[in-house]
């Protein structure tokens, strides 16, 4: 169907009692013969208007039924809405102007900016210049995020910033974790940690169905569109993998990066909302991948132009992010599931770079030369993009397996999983991993010697007061470990007997250590309070 004419008429000054009737004539003359049109009238020059130009609006709204009067002032503004004209037709405020020049750039995304414009304000700019429905979308995601439990801010205004819109936001004092990482090397262990609690917060939330659109078919297309760059089959394994990932209702932010995640008076806040959605959290991996790694592959400085840190620190906060988020320092387990992320991620980076050209056909066929050289040399071993997520579902407080030494990183892995969310001091799961290992090591060492047999870890907390209770369980030799008469630390190490200082420093590091021998069962209850 034909698009439908628009006319655009603009009106300036004063239109009253005096003046109405010849406006109205230059009106209709402007619209003669123009029968079935849409009319807009710019009223950003309307300085005042009285019910006799209102009659005029009425009478040419008559003619033309599809009139929209637009950048009315507030006080003209408030006249349509007292003489009820804003329920009879489209009429739009006018926008607040606001320049960001010289401000801080504090957060950026796939869409926008983030400008800090004072002490208590923030403008998101975006780059469609026709932004408004994006604003809508994102106020109504933000508003839902916010809801179901995601710490992020509430636009409160519209504004014009140049030839675009933004959206303001009260954000006091904000920073963001790209600016910590960049000037505050120090502090880097503690932008992980915060880094991966919020970002198992927002996997954690189960979103009521249809409230989000759903990130995988996005990412379908985009592995569509480079079947034919791969050699034969290959894309279409690509693709078979991506269809098979489960369809999860965990929300996905979408460009989860340290410029989208600041720190705003003590509080760690999300922004940039617009891509919100809901899927299998790979979605959410592969993205942050190639934020900090993926697009500066092949130009470094690409990373440090955007996030302010450069490659190597951006490379170790992707890896030490993964490993928190997975509950696991097990480097082979954090390779394989960055594997699987790396597959989708360069299908992504492949799809873009191919629709978007940066000017220079020499560095992007290098580009994507590079992407598909490491995207077909790991389809040749990876079958599948699924994995066991920290937040799919819920989690057993039991670990059952052989009670080895070299099973100690799995144990270690799961305890700190369970606690992932009291958000511990380094100081204090240190502590606990002390005492996890020396109690593991002990039973695996001679509980069943010199045969080999299972142990039990149980992970019990409690909110009010906070502890935690770790259980191990074993079938083998009957023994009590408190027994053991606590090391005389007075001694040189010459006069010192072997063995007891485990468990010293396993009573020394929690409040309360109690044993008991039931059922044919060793049974250890480690206790600590927070």
């Amino acid at each position: 169907m034909e698009n439908k004419k628009t006319i655009e008429i603009k009106l300036s000054g004063r239109i009253d009692s005096g003046n109405s009737a010849q406006k109205e004539e230059e009106i209709l003359s402007l619209l003669a013969g123009q029968e079935g049109a849409a009319v807009r009238i710019d009223a950003s020059e309307l300085d005042y208007i009285s019910s006799a130009g209102l009659r005029v609006l009425l009478r040419v709204r008559k003619a033309f039924p599809e009139l929209s009067i637009e950048d009315v002032s507030s006080e003209v503004y408030e006249i349509f809405e007292m003489t009820g004209f804003t329920e009879m037709m489209a009429v739009k405020k006018a926008y607040r102007v606001v320049s960001v020049e010289g401000c801080e750039v504090i957060g950026e995304g796939f869409n926008g900016k983030v400008y800090r414009i004072d002490r208590d304000n923030v403008v998101k700019t975006y780059k469609n210049a026709d932004a408004l429905a994006e604003i809508q979308h994102e106020r109504e995601v933000a508003r839902l995020a916010l809801v179901l439990g995601v710490p992020t801010a509430i636009s409160y205004d519209v504004v014009r910033v140049g030839d675009s819109y933004g959206s303001v936001f009260e954000l006091l004092n904000a920073t963001s974790f790209a600016r910590i990482l960049a000037k505050e090397p120090e502090r880097f262990d503690w932008c992980v940690d915060e880094y991966v609690k919020l970002l198992k917060k927002i996997h954690s939330i189960s979103v009521p169905e249809g409230k989000l659109p759903a990130i995988k078919q996005k990412n379908v297309g985009a592995v569509k569109n480079i079947i034919g760059l791969l050699p034969d089959g290959l894309g279409e394994k690509l693709l078979a993998m991506v269809e098979a990932i489960p369809d999860t209702d965990n929300m996905i932010h979408g460009d989860y990066h340290s410029k989208n995640v600041v720190l705003a008076d003590g509080e760690v806040l999300l922004i940039d909302m617009d891509t919100l959605s809901v899927g299998h959290p790979i979605f959410e991996l592969v993205s942050m991948y190639n934020a900090y790694v993926g697009y500066s592959e092949y130009d470094p400085s690409i990373v440090l132009a955007f996030q302010g840190f450069d490659a190597d620190v951006a490379r170790r906060f992707w890896h030490d992010s993964l490993a928190a988020y997975l509950g696991t320092k097990d480097e082979k387990k954090i390779n394989e599931i960055e594997e699987k992320v790396r597959c989708l991620a360069y299908g992504r980076l492949i799809d873009w770079r191919t629709r978007h050209q940066s000017g220079d056909a020499e560095a992007d066929k290098a580009t994507i030369d590079l992407w598909k050289s490491r995207l077909i040399k790991l389809l040749g071993h990876v079958d599948s993009l699924d994995f066991e997520t920290c937040c799919s579902a819920e989690e057993s407080s039991d670990l059952e397996l052989e009670a080895a030494p070299e099973n100690l990183q799995k144990v270690l892995d799961f305890v700190g999983s369970r606690m992932a969310a009291l958000d511990l001091s380094t100081k204090l799961r240190m502590q606990m991993d002390l005492a996890v290992e020396e109690i593991f090591i002990n039973i695996a060492n001679y509980a069943y010697h010199p045969g080999r047999g299972n142990a039990v870890v149980r992970v019990e907390t409690t909110e009010d007061p906070v502890t935690v209770t770790i259980t191990f369980i074993d079938r083998g030799i009957p023994y009590d470990p408190l027994k053991k008469q606590d090391p005389d630390l007075t001694l040189s190490a010459e006069e010192r007997g072997i063995g007891g200082l485990g468990i010293f420093l396993t009573k020394k590091v929690m409040d309360d250590v109690s044993y008991e021998y039931r059922d044919g069962q060793n049974i250890l209850k480690l206790k600590k309070n927070f």
